[in-house]
């Protein structure tokens, strides 16, 4: 059980520490990033199970899924539900704290958040399907956590800081819903072959936006001398 629940944790925990240790000239307190990851833990899971809820009623899915369900299933049901319960906890926690004083810290509360949620997530998977399941998810499901936290979390720190805050605030979670569907529509359709690399390209392309979003905040932080 033990050695599970590291195996769970120990990726969640990389990545953590390569986003702190990127937030190069003013660091985030730690009780915040901690609170964030918690909330993501805790709070953004609670929300994402009601809005399952929600929408297994509105959207009542068939057991031998289409295409176009596994669609609907991938972007609206999964990514939108786990992306605005992770938004929600950065809009209205995090990006009003005097302490997101520079566009990074969008990212790092972004991905503070997201890490939290798939924390929980990757426990619950893990500890039903042992170390295969842990292997597999820390070169999948958990950087890709990482890059939708990320490119949620470069357009807020900019929205942070812009006249136009609701329309890139937007952006961000609207990107990080596209990838997150991307990502899982071609899980989904598993049934057609070879159309799984789809979601390694997806991951490859928003692990390189990723790098990009994190240089660039980076640069033009205005704490750098």
């Amino acid at each position: 059980m033990i050695k599970l629940i590291f195996a769970a944790l120990a990726p969640v925990a990389i990545i953590i520490f390569y986003i702190y240790y990127s937030d190069k000239y003013n660091k985030e307190p730690k009780i915040l990033l901690t609170i964030s990851f918690l909330l993501g833990a805790i709070i953004s899971v609670i929300l994402a199970l009601i809005m399952y809820v929600g929408f297994n009623i509105v959207l009542p899915l068939q057991e031998e899924f289409s295409i176009q369900q596994q669609i609907i299933k991938a972007f609206i049901v999964v990514a939108f539900t786990e992306e605005f319960s992770k938004y929600i906890i950065v809009r209205y926690y995090a990006q009003p704290k005097k302490h997101f004083d520079e566009k990074f810290d969008g990212i790092v509360y972004a991905v503070m958040v997201s890490m939290g949620f798939a924390a929980t997530e990757n426990m619950i998977y893990v500890l039903q399907g042992g170390h295969e399941i842990a292997l597999s998810r820390a070169f999948t499901a958990i950087p890709a956590h990482a890059t939708f936290g990320i490119l949620m979390g470069y357009f807020m720190g900019k929205a942070k800081f812009s006249k136009n805050k609701w329309l890139l605030n937007l952006t961000g979670l609207a990107l990080a819903i596209l990838f997150h569907g991307l990502y899982d529509v071609f899980l989904f359709l598993d049934f057609i072959p070879g159309i799984a690399a789809g979601a390694f390209a997806s991951l490859i392309i928003g692990i390189i936006l990723s790098r990009k979003a994190i240089k660039n905040h980076q640069n033009t932080s205005r704490f750098k001398s």
